[in-house]
């Protein structure tokens, strides 16, 4: 009986396989799911290297970008420098003659006062 059920399980397990064909279909079979998978990874890889590429891209158009802001604001400043040193010097003259700093206290004052006003008023 026991004989009986091997033979059975066996004729199930290999039914309609020769001897020797599995090892040859079933290596056939694994080479060309495996060609499949790398083909599918290789394709994903290309789609995620396509992607990275154009995120460097428009990072470096971005740094590019922010490199020319930068350099309008540095020379901007450079003028504003520029523009701020001549008004300094002019009001240092103002305020070296008397008749300028009787001029300069009384605009003083009524900045003074305007601002007082103003905030009393808020």
């Amino acid at each position: 009986m026991n004989s009986r059920r091997e033979r059975s399980s066996r004729a199930a397990l290999f039914d309609g396989i020769e001897e020797g064909g599995i090892r040859a279909s079933s290596s056939y079979d694994s080479r060309e799911i495996d060609e499949h998978e790398n083909e599918r990874a290789i394709d994903g890889f290309q789609d995620r290297v396509n992607m990275l590429k154009r995120l460097t891209g428009d990072i470096h158009e971005e740094v590019e970008t922010h490199n020319r802001m930068l350099d309008r604001m540095g020379n901007d400043m450079d003028s504003s420098r520029g523009v701020l040193a001549g008004t300094m010097d002019k009001f240092k003259m103002v305020l070296e003659t008397k008749s300028s700093r009787r001029m300069f206290t009384l605009v003083a004052s009524f900045v003074v006062l305007f601002l007082v006003v103003y905030y009393l008023t808020r």
